[in-house]
């Protein structure tokens, strides 16, 4: 059963104009794994974290850093949640979660379903 969705979009551009007007911006949203990636990854990668909130409802007190996206083996998304988010989704009963994030033509998006 579907217990939450997100999406959340991100102009790439402006992302990176953030970053770079607030370089520690990149350590308060993303976690040591993620950094390094290039700016369309992690403009997708602050998408997921956004949809993340939507998908538990938006509960106020959670932390970027407590989502974090990884790739398996073949390049699939994971979404790895801890901290608060982890809580409130284990009080919503989510057992599983479903993400997928794209970028194109200057705009990064994700969507997340919480599934229990």
């Amino acid at each position: 059963m579907i217990l939450g969705i997100g999406v959340d979009v991100v102009d790439i551009a402006r992302f990176e104009a953030s970053l770079e007007r607030t370089p520690r911006l990149l350590e308060r949203l993303f976690t040591e794994t993620e950094r390094p990636l290039p700016v369309h990854s992690l403009a997708a990668r602050f998408a997921a974290k956004e949809a993340v909130a939507k998908a538990l409802g938006a509960p106020k007190g959670l932390g970027h850093l407590e989502a974090e996206v990884r790739c398996d083996e073949l390049g699939k998304p994971e979404l790895h949640i801890t901290g608060k988010a982890a809580e409130v989704a284990h009080g919503l009963g989510v057992k599983r979660w479903h993400v997928s994030l794209s970028h194109d033509a200057g705009v990064a998006v994700a969507y997340v379903i919480a599934e229990g």
